[in-house]
């Protein structure tokens, strides 16, 4: 067995490597057995602690070495980044701990030439404890506070303000408690949430959302046997308000046209009480089996689960009376899920945003007149959220803007996301 601080420590190197993202490492890492107890929850704490705090940490790390980091050796780097974390965010883990620990991971995995540096430089960042930019120079100042790259705090200042950017930048820092969707199919929410206490689990309604649910001491929800009962899902109360927004009513044809893996569509089918129908459609066919497997836990019969390119129309399909188009985006709104979106390049970032519109645009063409398309992200950048909607609008006089809104972190009491209402007002040519 190996301790949570080894895997970790593998974890991170394939993550700096590859570019991997921390939540299928960190998945790839309690499936391989090789953690028991509290090594899980400590390699998960770690791995997405140090992805999430890494501009903290290369501050924190650079005032301490004579040669700039990108020249470390990568598991050198690896064991200087779990120490500093240790030391400066993990109050539970004494700093002489953290230190020798990380020492003893450069020894065993071929960077011993190393641990004298890393020895010595821990000790100065445990000497010298948090350090951060002056804050009359704002901009270094949150970037190294919240961890975040300047350009990107630029862009939600310009685009939101600078309170409603602090508060994007503070719900991005630090585990975030699980938020469920009661399956109304079987239970309602009194009901779930008993069931919960009986289980030890403390639940308590979303704010904002009906039949939401936010959990506080889970643990694995995979093994919870109300999960495997079928009694709820796991979504972000963005998500299930997106779905309310769509407002699919029984007896509806629905189209998910970026479906998998099938929250939102289950979501849907459940809001219609599993009456109607539900085409859930996505790119890869081992992704449209996460679909099928989930609504068959959750006992929905109403979802039909196929392979489909929301880029390419099939006239074959016919018209629908409600279309979800939850595009492929930057994912900039759950950036607290996974830390490692924060650090992408904004430029490539803006090369979604034609695929979005396209996306857009065909799913149009499946809307009956009379209705109803929604178009959302999970993301806070206007060019992925607005700008699209306004140019299609531009080329689309058929339809109009019923309701458009961003949701922000902090004060909605969710995850960042924008949500965009289309209805078809004339009819379809023929």
């Amino acid at each position: 067995m190996k301790s949570g601080r080894q895997l970790a420590f593998e974890a991170l190197l394939k993550i700096l490597k590859d570019s991997s993202y921390s939540n299928l490492t960190v998945a790839a890492g309690l499936r391989s057995g090789e953690l028991s107890g509290p090594e899980r929850s400590l390699f998960t704490a770690l791995v997405y602690g140090t992805v999430e705090r890494k501009i903290t940490l290369d501050y924190q790390l650079s005032r301490y070495l004579k040669q700039p980091i990108r020249k470390l050796n990568r598991r050198t780097y690896a064991a200087l980044l779990l120490g500093a974390f240790q030391i400066l965010f993990m109050d539970r883990v004494p700093s002489h701990a953290a230190i020798n620990e990380s020492v003893s991971l450069v020894k065993k995995n071929g960077a011993a030439y190393s641990s004298g540096l890393v020895n010595a430089v821990l000790h100065n960042v445990d000497r010298n404890g948090l350090q951060l930019p002056d804050e009359s120079d704002s901009l270094p100042y949150l970037s190294v506070k919240y961890s975040c790259p300047e350009p990107l705090i630029q862009l939600w200042q310009k685009s939101y303000g600078e309170e409603a950017t602090l508060g994007i930048l503070e719900h991005a820092l630090g585990a975030e408690p699980i938020t469920i969707r009661v399956n109304t199919l079987k239970t309602d929410t009194d009901t779930l949430i008993n069931a919960f206490a009986e289980e030890g689990v403390q639940a308590e309604p979303h704010p904002l959302v009906e039949d939401a649910l936010v959990l506080n001491n889970l643990g694995s929800v995979e093994q919870d046997p109300l999960f495997l009962q079928g009694l709820y899902h796991v979504q972000d109360a963005s998500s299930q308000l997106c779905c309310s927004r769509l407002d699919p009513q029984p007896g509806d044809r629905v189209y998910d046209v970026c479906a998998a893996p099938g929250g939102k569509s289950f979501t849907l089918a459940e809001r219609m009480g599993d009456k109607g129908s539900v085409l859930s459609f996505d790119l890869y066919p081992k992704r449209v089996g996460l679909i099928q497997n989930g609504a068959e836990r959750l006992g929905i019969q109403c979802i039909h689960a196929d392979s489909g390119n929301a880029e390419e129309y099939d006239p074959e399909r016919g018209l629908a009376d409600r279309i979800l188009c939850d595009v492929p985006c930057s994912g900039l709104g759950i950036i607290g899920r996974k830390p490692e979106i924060r650090y992408r390049s904004l430029t490539d970032i803006d090369n979604l945003t034609p695929v979005q519109y396209h996306i857009l645009c065909v799913s149009a063409q499946y809307c009956r007149p009379g209705g109803r398309l929604v178009y959302s992200t999970c993301s806070l950048n206007p060019a992925e959220n607005q700008d699209v909607v306004a140019r299609f609008l531009d080329s689309h006089p058929e339809f109009a803007l019923l309701s458009e809104e961003t949701l922000l972190p902090g004060t909605s009491h969710c995850d960042g996301f924008f949500i965009a209402v289309l209805e078809r007002t004339e009819r379809v040519a023929q």
